[in-house]
């Protein structure tokens, strides 16, 4: 039986995508900065793993206690929804930290592992506003675009190997913690020049239209790991693949 180890599975996709890999049979190693055994139900095929994907030590102890594993799936990430001006380099760093280095750091703690194995899957799930701008997202999508191109090139660079790594993006989910965990993130004073855009922001991530749920994501993650003939992109939601099909 196959195992998946899942990075940040306290809500949303993640969560989704854990229980989704459950549902069809495979052991999951559930990560999350503060562990919560009520999430998910409870399975002898169910490890919950604390991790945080900025410190190295936390990192070697989770990929540690998970074992070998046949599929990583980099999910943790943090977004800010900002005017630039108004985002501490702090905050930008914190950003680049877990949705960028965080993955890079993830994907190279597994890798000598598939590789003598000369078999397994990395997806890294992003955000399809790296491929359509959005206002006041810069930071969040800068760190996202990052790891598109850090997945294209490692794609050819493990092929040879046997190891896949692939792409997951994920539309706007109205019904995620997205924009409340991007709030804290809000520092300082916004020139009241941004105010109306910020607004207009917010209030379009509420909008009727097509939108991305959970499950997709669940379910394009899914293709990536178990499908060898998916590609290395795969838009997540109505409302990605409309986008990517442009």
């Amino acid at each position: 039986m196959k195992t998946v180890m899942i990075t940040g599975c306290s809500s949303g996709f993640g969560l989704e995508i854990a229980r989704h890999f459950l549902d069809h049979d495979w052991h999951v190693v559930a990560t999350m900065r503060s562990p919560r055994t009520d999430l998910l139900p409870p399975s002898d095929r169910l490890r919950i793993v604390a991790l945080d994907v900025t410190d190295a030590d936390s990192i070697r102890a989770a990929v540690a206690a998970a074992g070998p594993i046949d599929a990583l799936v980099n999910n943790a990430g943090i977004g800010v929804i900002h005017p630039l001006e108004a985002v501490s380099m702090a905050t930008a760093r914190s950003v680049f930290d877990t949705n960028t280095l965080g993955t890079i750091a993830m994907t190279q703690a597994v890798l000598p592992a598939m590789r003598a194995r000369r078999a397994g899957t990395i997806v890294n799930v992003t955000s399809i506003v790296t491929l359509a701008p959005v206002p006041l997202l810069s930071v969040y999508r800068a760190s996202k675009a990052a790891v598109n191109a850090f997945t294209e090139s490692l794609a050819l660079e493990l092929a040879p190997l046997g190891i896949h790594a692939r792409l997951v993006l994920p539309g706007r989910s109205p019904g995620t913690r997205f924009g409340e965990n991007a709030r804290p993130l809000m520092e300082g004073d916004v020139p009241a020049e941004y105010a109306p855009l910020l607004d207009d922001v917010f209030k379009g991530m509420q909008e009727p239209g097509p939108v991305t749920h959970a499950q997709d994501v669940a379910q394009a993650v899914w293709r990536a790991v178990t499908d060898p003939a998916a590609p290395m992109r795969i838009p997540a939601g109505a409302d990605a693949e409309a986008l990517a099909a442009r």
